[in-house]
């Protein structure tokens, strides 16, 4: 397919959406922006001119994440890793996000963003950002990516230029691999359209009967099974990968799928359906059935999205459309490939010249000359950052509790552990060994939902008390408690975090947690698993902030305190580290302090809803965000307070969700070593100059500018770097 004829249908596509819209939502937000710039000052705090849209903002990052592909400077397979992060990130958004805006419209809801959106608007303006952006994405896919694996040796073969002797192979795959599982589908009177799961990738067929020339065509679907890889290995030279796509020998053998007919052509599409569960808790005798029931809806929700393969003609976009009952808006015509995200499979293939260096995470220094982590703990509180500290630091903790004859009761929270979590496994030894064991399992942790279901079963028959959820809330906080017998006394060990409990997000993700046997603590931490397991409503935390009772409060009045410093003349300032920011009562406060002369500086990986830069709002606003290597998961917080420099880490970003309908936990770091080593981490977000992009004014973000001379400084880069070097000291 021609990039021209490309460009022709995203035109015409964007065109039919500009007849049913009127004006351009897009030249609606440059106004918006440029009205903003020129305004006087704002005195309404609550004015959307001073909100981002949260789903705009959302595709921005999804757009950074892009710029990491396009990014030379990154490894070719790590590059190609963006890119398939980037579809399945925006599949997601599609499913849960995207899929509500259109049930508001269902529902006629005429409540406005904070921005001063309908659900309508946002949809069409979602719709029109997001084409240039696939656009960019399948570009960079096939004419550069691809073409650059190819010299190093990886290759994704077309059927066509394959040899006899390889040709023969195919059809052995076929028959031997796919044929069994296929199911040609018809279409007609008869037989009516399949209905297709969620995420289906499957081929549209037209087809001929040659002995009724003169019959009406016939329509057939072949859905590709997502139970087999997509991508088949060829034989090949040693240091050389060779594939084809299970789509193209499909399409290459149909003919043998409808013996006797003619296959006139054949062309992709993929469905995207609605995916969030809508659970009545308080209808619900049994939540884990309840919610194991609504996973399996998940796959049948209403049609969101359709992609299409560029090639496919309009008259059969208006069919498949038609048959989903969707708008022109959802139907997206790509170039080459359906469902990118699958292309990690590649993207993970073990070719070192192509991946980033590889480093060693550790241990933390701190358990160097005790027997037992517990000794650790007890000389000094532990803060393990991932992934330069191993996840084994964490499962060394849980591991050592599961066979301490002195260990009485073990509890902990669970939101995402993974498929293979040795976590869990050592908390069914633990009972095993008759420890009390207590987990709670958030079953309605999104996507994760099947899984935790699995192991909350396993870990019933193994003797765990398992609960299962608050009613009306999500519990999302990373807890431990580790209750130990020490001469006559108890003890309280505690291990509280920003991240999941997950080795595999462990090596992904960066995440801060600490270790820590504070008296006042671990009351805290008691108390919090008295309110999740039983009936307690605790006010008066010692040392926590917990959502949703005290943490907004808590947290407004942290800020509301640097106000107050500012004003009276001294040095006032906040840091904030977080994935998202959204709550528009948080904003409004942080618009109050840059106003009273506090200075901030917000690192927001992904969706912000403030406008720094506005005039006499948020001039001493900045944002910046990192998407590098790894995943920016930590959210750290740090209030200046008259020289006091309070820090918290927390498992919450600031969003309503967060905030008010979540259990999470802030906790605080107390000893001045582990606030130098938290300050280093804020610090060198700050000084990123080569990952971090700042957020301006008109909305867009923008790579920071190096001075002349001024060396690279990578902060993930700078963070392996220092960890390396911490190991080797500590080896030497």
């Amino acid at each position: 397919m021609s990039e021209t004829k490309v460009d022709s249908q995203t035109n015409e596509q964007n065109t039919r959406l500009d007849n049913h819209q009127g004006k351009s939502p897009v030249k609606e937000a440059k106004d918006k922006m440029s009205s903003v710039a020129e305004s006087p000052v704002i005195s309404d705090l609550y004015d959307p001119k001073l909100y981002f849209n949260r789903e705009l903002s959302w595709l921005k990052f999804n757009e950074r994440v892009l710029e990491e592909a396009e990014d030379g400077e990154n490894a070719l397979l790590e590059r190609l890793k963006f890119l398939a992060i980037f579809s399945t990130n925006l599949d997601e958004f599609i499913m849960i996000r995207y899929a509500g805006l259109k049930e508001q419209i269902d529902a006629k809801v005429k409540h406005l963003t904070a921005d001063g959106r309908t659900p309508e608007t946002q949809l069409t303006l979602i719709s029109e950002r997001l084409r240039p952006l696939l656009k960019r994405h399948r570009k960079h896919l096939s004419h550069v990516i691809l073409p650059e694996l190819a010299k190093q040796g990886v290759h994704i073969e077309k059927i066509a230029d394959l040899l006899e002797a390889e040709y023969k192979l195919i059809d052995d795959i076929f028959h031997n691999m796919l044929f069994p599982v296929l199911t040609p589908l018809a279409v007609d009177p008869g037989h009516p359209f399949p209905r297709l799961p969620n995420l289906s990738f499957s081929l549209l067929i037209e087809l001929r009967d040659p002995d009724k020339p003169q019959a009406e065509l016939k329509t057939a679907v072949v859905q590709v099974p997502s139970i087999l890889s997509r991508f088949f290995k060829l034989p090949s030279k040693s240091g050389e990968y060779r594939f084809v796509l299970s789509e193209d020998i499909i399409r290459d053998k149909a003919q043998e799928l409808f013996p006797g007919y003619e296959v006139l052509r054949t062309h992709t599409f993929r469905l995207t359906r609605n995916a969030d569960i809508e659970i009545a808790e308080d209808e619900a005798e049994d939540l884990l059935q309840v919610i194991e029931d609504e996973v399996r809806k998940r796959r049948w929700g209403d049609p969101v999205r359709l992609e299409v393969s560029s090639d496919m003609p309009e008259d059969w976009q208006d069919y498949l459309r038609d048959t989903f009952h969707l708008e022109w808006q959802d139907v997206y015509a790509l170039d080459d490939y359906l469902n990118v995200g699958a292309f990690m499979e590649i993207a993970l293939l073990t070719i070192p010249h192509l991946r980033d260096n590889s480093f060693a995470s550790r241990l933390p220094s701190e358990y160097r000359g005790f027997s037992d982590v517990f000794s650790a703990i007890r000389h000094q509180d532990i803060l393990i950052h991932h992934p330069f500290h191993a996840f084994d630091a964490v499962l060394e903790l849980i591991h050592q509790a599961a066979r301490d004859p002195n260990v009485l009761a073990i509890k902990q929270t669970l939101y995402r552990v993974g498929k293979n979590s040795p976590v869990v496994k050592e908390l069914m030894h633990a009972a095993g060994n008759g420890k009390h064991v207590t987990a709670f399992v958030e079953l309605k942790a999104r996507f994760d939902e099947e899984n935790n279901i699995v192991w909350a079963r396993e870990m019933e028959r193994e003797g765990v008390h398992v609960v299962y959820g608050l009613l009306g809330l999500k519990t999302h906080c990373k807890a431990l408690l580790i209750v130990r017998r020490e001469g006559d006394k108890i003890r309280r060990y505690v291990h509280l975090s920003t991240g999941n409990y997950n080795r595999s997000t462990s090596n992904l993700y960066t995440d801060l947690s600490l270790m820590s046997c504070d008296e006042e603590l671990g009351i805290d931490v008691s108390e919090l698993f008295n309110s999740l397991t039983g009936y307690a409503k605790h006010h008066n935390w010692r040392k926590l902030w917990v959502a949703p009772l005290s943490l907004r409060p808590k947290l407004l009045e942290a800020i509301e305190q640097e106000i107050d410093y500012a004003k009276a003349g001294k040095k006032a300032r906040v840091i904030a580290k977080m994935n998202s920011l959204v709550d528009p009562e948080v904003i409004r406060k942080l618009y109050q302090a840059s106003q009273a002369g506090v200075d901030i500086d917000l690192i927001v990986r992904g969706i912000c809803c403030l406008h720094p830069g506005v005039k006499g709002v948020s001039e001493r606003i900045k944002v910046r965000s990192i998407v590098g290597r790894f995943l920016e998961h930590s959210r750290i917080f740090y209030f200046y307070h008259d020289a006091a420099e309070n820090i918290y880490l927390s498992s919450a970003d600031w969003m309503q969700r967060n905030l008010n309908s979540r259990v999470e936990t802030v906790f605080p770091i107390e000893d001045q070593r582990l606030k130098r080593k938290v300050m280093m981490i804020l610090e060198l977000c700050l000084k990123d100059n080569v990952k971090a992009r700042e957020l301006h004014e008109d909305g867009f973000y923008y790579r920071i500018k190096r001075a002349s001379g001024q060396k690279r400084l990578n902060m993930q880069e700078k963070l392996i770097a220092l960890s390396e070097q911490r190991r080797a000291q500590v080896d030497g």
